[in-house]
């Protein structure tokens, strides 16, 4: 999967600390403080925003927790405000929102 990078110069930059990574001369702890200053964050999602991007897909919610492998009563809340997807979740549903469902599947 291609890495979203905040400018063409921070893509430059990771990918020459790529480099020394891999022949020894950057360490694991550096290469992950430039992976957290180059790449894109994934944005939260508001309710709204995780009920609308759903029912573009033309999906149930128990569809849609099937393909984000969750439950039913998970998206429930996420779409209510209860709670809000982080981590996995809220990557898979990013990736969704910018490649549809099939990006999923």
């Amino acid at each position: 999967m291609d890495k979203k990078y905040r400018s063409d110069a921070m893509a430059a930059i990771h990918e020459t600390m790529e480099a020394l990574h891999k022949v020894g001369a950057v360490g694991k702890q550096t290469m992950r403080r430039f992976d957290d200053s180059c790449l894109t964050p994934v944005q939260p999602l508001l309710p709204k925003q995780i009920k609308a991007l759903r029912a573009r897909e033309h999906v149930s919610q128990t569809v849609f927790a099937n393909y984000l492998n969750v439950t039913p009563n998970l998206v429930s809340k996420w779409e209510r405000g209860e709670k809000r997807p982080s981590g996995p979740a809220l990557k898979l549903l990013s990736l969704v929102e910018k490649h549809g469902i099939s990006a999923v599947a």
